[in-house]
């Protein structure tokens, strides 16, 4: 997801490099504008151990990233953010709108809608992403995947897949969240798009750490 870029309270993992940016974009999460690049080699290095329910990101994809942070608060808490989809644009400034498109609790199948602002970059035109995301895998209070297209005027995603995944830990709840995307627009240029990718997702980790920590939901 494009998003700004937070601050750098959080752990990444090493191997992975701190994205620099002014303001960003997409996930399926995406919200931002990049002021650095991603170095080529983090596309190709990914962990294939994280899943839900079995399933995970594309291991095929050359854009993807991950990340991880520990917040301080309940896991009913966290995960209560993180699955009232249509409430996310009270916590994520990025998210503009979003609406669910069945009803009840989040399950395998159901699917939302939701809107962001993607800010130009060399190649695309500034445009509003539209993304439809399908929820394949879900464990309550474990994990979650969903996938989908992001499409606005002159950008297209053709498909991210976005997991997350909640542990408790020490101290509060770990939590994890890794992405990929495909896409003929933004495999022309990998280090941008991933640049842009792993942005979103660091700004999403963030909103969620701050907003769950606040004590206010």
């Amino acid at each position: 997801m494009f998003a700004n870029s937070p601050s750098a309270s959080h752990s990444q993992r090493p191997r992975r490099s701190r994205v620099r940016t002014a303001a960003v974009t997409v996930a399926l999460a995406v919200t931002g504008v990049l002021a650095g690049t991603v170095p080529a080699a983090q596309a190709a290095a990914h962990s294939t151990t994280s899943q839900c329910g079995g399933r995970g990101v594309d291991e095929n994809a050359v854009i993807r990233y991950e990340s991880d942070v520990v917040i301080k608060a309940p896991l009913s808490r966290i995960w209560k953010l993180q699955t009232d989809v249509e409430r996310w644009p009270s916590w994520q400034p990025p998210v503009t709108t979003a609406e669910r498109l069945d009803h009840g609790r989040l399950k395998p199948g159901s699917r939302f809608h939701w809107t962001t602002p993607a800010p130009a970059t060399p190649t695309t035109p500034a445009t509003t992403l539209s993304i439809t995301s399908t929820v394949q895998e879900l464990r309550r209070n474990d994990c979650i995947l969903w996938s989908g297209p992001a499409i606005g005027e002159g950008l297209r995603i053709d498909e991210g897949v976005h997991l997350w995944t909640f542990r408790k830990v020490k101290g509060g709840v770990h939590v994890h969240t890794e992405e990929t995307w495909t896409g003929d627009q933004v495999e022309a240029d990998v280090p941008t798009a991933t640049a842009a990718l792993g942005a979103g997702l660091e700004a999403w980790l963030h909103d969620l750490k701050t907003t769950a920590e606040s004590h206010t939901t």
